[in-house]
């Protein structure tokens, strides 16, 4: 096998564009209505002069990153601009090295300097994200192969130096398993305040846009049978609206999955254990029970590692989210009793990657069944959405939480030319439907095949540059 490619960052650019929501999306205290989603275009170089331009994009979700109440949206929004920042002078400065190999060498100093600028973790983590696989999607261009192509074959020279734990582990034959499948199911997000049946739409609030207004019209459009239902922290508000939704999907489903997101919304496990039992004991839930796979974060960080958790995967297994803010979150999580862990691009394309490896390590070691679960941070239809699904299918995910198209109409914001370049790209991917580049789900399914076979980092198009505005740093003019 050939050594991986040396590179270096030679510059990079940040833009954003403004996004506006079409529905509210209601997650554990927040409800969103607008952001605005990064982009970010970098130029590397080999030891030869040899020169290549990659890309990434994500939303700057407010209050998710950072839940603090004293924040307001738009000062989320600037933590996350720093922490871009941050990495991209980061790794400008790291010089010569192999993809992984400049992630390495700043991952530790990119948190500290994030943390002495009142950073968290998962702040500091989006920066570094999506530097890291703008990076990635320019080493491929260089070596003109895909995403898939480039780490079977190891070439950003990913090793154990931020997971020593793995040691041992044959890291370079695991990756050399990972194939992508050329298409994924689509896990429906219920948001707290989502219509569950098409007659809870006013009439006179009715958008007409051609896309669901309502889950019932969802399950219809999309022929859907994976549901991410967000839970409030509120038993007794939770089991009334859980029942409701039941209801409706065993009326109209022989056979469906569920996940339970808690957003962080319980104090402690004992709450958890409450709804728990609350679910279990109530008859109109029983086959909806029975469909649940997992339950997500329901314990907010600030005490999710205070005490163990085993208890509650007697119910069902247990994973964190917003919790996982570094690379050794998943570590602290096992000895407490969480067996799972997600899979966001927001958090690091490399943190996905070795935390898959953890998953096949430990269930072989522990004969336990660990896992990784594939969620979304409203990734928006374009790059954003489709280096999700790219890095979901190359860990083996067999469905993945999708929510941008819903609470979005497709690229809205992005330039007619755009949309449709995209749509002709990857028209496995996307409609295109009232002048809209829209998302494609067909029998519950996402055709990805465009996305895992393109060269780069799932995109064999890129964005109108010129359409955006230039990202400005907090303190500048």
């Amino acid at each position: 096998m050939a050594e991986p490619l040396r590179i270096r960052l030679v510059e990079a650019q940040a833009f954003e564009r403004p996004v506006r929501l079409r529905l509210p999306f209601r997650f554990g205290a927040a409800t969103l209505r607008e952001a605005r989603q990064a982009f970010l275009r970098v130029r590397i170089e080999d030891a030869a002069g040899r020169s290549a331009f990659g890309m990434a994009a994500e939303l700057m979700v407010p209050k998710w990153f950072d839940k603090s109440p004293a924040l307001s949206n738009a000062d989320n929004e600037a933590q996350l601009r720093r922490s871009l920042a941050l990495a991209s002078e980061a790794l400008r400065d790291a010089g010569s090295g192999t993809a992984f190999g400049l992630h390495a060498s700043v991952e530790k100093d990119h948190h500290a300097r994030a943390a002495a600028d009142g950073l968290n973790g998962l702040v500091a983590s989006f920066g570094l994200a999506l530097v890291d696989r703008a990076i990635l999607d320019a080493l491929c261009r260089l070596e003109g192969i895909s995403v898939a192509q480039a780490i079977r074959a190891n070439r950003p020279g990913i090793g154990l130096s931020t997971a020593p734990d793995l040691g041992g582990f044959r890291l370079e034959d695991f990756l050399a398993t990972l194939e992508p499948a050329r298409s994924i199911a689509a896990r429906h997000t219920v948001g707290l305040v989502d219509a569950i049946t098409a007659g809870e739409v006013p009439a006179a609030e009715r958008l007409n846009d051609g896309l669901p207004e309502s889950l019932e019209e969802a399950i219809d459009a999309y022929g859907l049978t994976f549901f991410k239902v967000k839970v409030s922290g509120n038993p007794a508000a939770d089991i009334d609206r859980l029942s409701r939704i039941a209801s409706l999907i065993d009326a109209k489903l022989p056979e469906y999955s569920v996940t339970l997101d808690g957003n962080e919304q319980f104090a402690a496990a004992d709450a958890v254990a409450e709804l728990f039992a609350s679910i279990e004991a109530e008859p109109r839930l029983a086959r909806f029970a029975s469909a649940i796979l997992f339950v997500e974060q329901p314990i907010a960080r600030a005490h999710a590692f205070e005490k163990p958790v085993a208890s509650l995967s007697a119910f069902k297994p247990v994973e964190i989210d917003e919790s996982d803010a570094t690379i050794e979150a998943f570590l602290t999580a096992r000895k407490l009793g969480y067996t799972g862990i997600s899979s966001k691009s927001c958090k690091g394309f490399y943190r996905s990657l070795l935390n898959r490896a953890r998953v096949a390590k430990w269930s072989a070691e522990d004969g336990s069944a660990y896992f990784m679960s594939a969620e979304d941070l409203t990734t928006q239809a374009g790059l954003a959405v489709q280096q999700d699904l790219a890095l979901a299918s190359l860990i083996g995910m067999t469905h993945v939480e999708r929510n941008g198209h819903h609470y979005v109409d497709g690229m809205a914001g992005a330039p007619a030319a755009e949309q449709a370049g995209f749509a002709l790209a990857h028209a496995d991917l996307y409609g295109f439907q009232d002048g809209r580049a829209r998302l494609r789900i067909d029998g519950g399914r996402i055709g990805i095949g465009s996305v895992v076979g393109a060269v780069g980092l799932g995109s064999a198009v890129e964005p109108d540059w010129t359409a955006m505005e230039p990202m400005l740093q907090p303190g500048r003019a």
